[in-house]
């Protein structure tokens, strides 16, 4: 069994846990420490699992709460060297650890895989977790749909995307059009559209959850692409990451991975 949860998501803070119940990571740690306890422990969660925290990159929203939660806890923290440089945290170099683009970390009894994305940050990065024949991946803080995000995201078992805001809502919205051209331009973040143009290629089989995320509180409304996404889920449980509360946490079971293998099994008969 695989276990993950969005501890947060959207401008204000964003940090995701995914664990098997004996190790877990963070991705990201957006929001207070203790936020952050009270959070996890809201949903039976403890941060005494958690073996290593990894960043995305160094927007305030993604680190905001890292040096005191990898202080209190003594919990390693995995950046590239260009992000912890930009980032300016201040934390013990015991607990510093470097990854670099492609690398495969081992974290107990996980694994964390990472690749580079297209973002307005120095050197940014998404993860997938892989854990007992499952995949978690975080698909975040994305301006456009590159070769290496579609590759991941259709072998994931659950996935946070990215759908931050709705194309007609940021267009009418309140925003200065300089902001409107960052959000909507390639190392932007993701529409609901290019989300679900994303989630369209997916095998329903084999991805269980799908938790659109990083919603914008101004240009986005959660019932409007909920049901933008129900409409094609197709077996897929979609949720929705709110902003100021952690979500239930979602369990994996490899019996939906083993319908998706035995059905490409069969369609290499043909």
């Amino acid at each position: 069994m695989l276990y993950t949860c969005s501890i947060a998501s959207g401008s204000n803070g964003n940090c995701y846990y995914v664990g098997d119940g004996k190790d877990a990571v963070l991705i990201d740690a957006g929001i207070s420490c203790r936020e952050t306890e009270k959070r996890m422990r809201l949903r039976g969660l403890s941060l005494q699992s958690v073996r290593a925290v990894f960043i995305s990159h160094e927007h305030t929203d993604h680190i905001k709460g890292v040096e005191v939660l990898t202080q209190k806890y003594q919990i390693p923290v995995y950046f590239t060297e260009p992000t912890h440089r930009c980032s300016r945290l201040r934390i013990d170099e015991r607990l510093v650890r470097y990854f670099s683009t492609t690398d495969c970390i081992s974290v107990g009894s996980l694994t964390v895989q990472a690749f580079s994305k297209n973002h307005d940050a120095i050197d940014p990065h998404s993860f997938v977790i892989h854990a007992a024949g499952l995949r978690v991946g975080v698909f975040t803080d994305i301006g456009a749909v590159c070769p290496q995000v579609e590759q991941h995201f259709l072998a994931c078992d659950a996935a946070y995307l990215e759908a931050n805001y709705d194309d007609l809502m940021l267009e009418r919205g309140r925003y200065p059009w300089h902001l409107k051209k960052r959000i909507a331009g390639d190392k932007g973040h993701l529409s609901n559209n290019q989300a679900l143009e994303l989630f369209l290629k997916s095998n329903a089989e084999k991805l269980q959850y799908l938790v659109l995320s990083h919603l914008s509180k101004d240009n986005n409304c959660p019932q409007l692409v909920t049901e933008l996404f129900q409409r094609h889920s197709d077996g897929t449980q979609i949720v929705v990451a709110p902003r100021h509360e952690a979500t239930q946490v979602c369990s994996l079971s490899p019996r939906a991975q083993t319908v998706w293998q035995q059905t490409m099994k069969q369609a290499s008969l043909f």
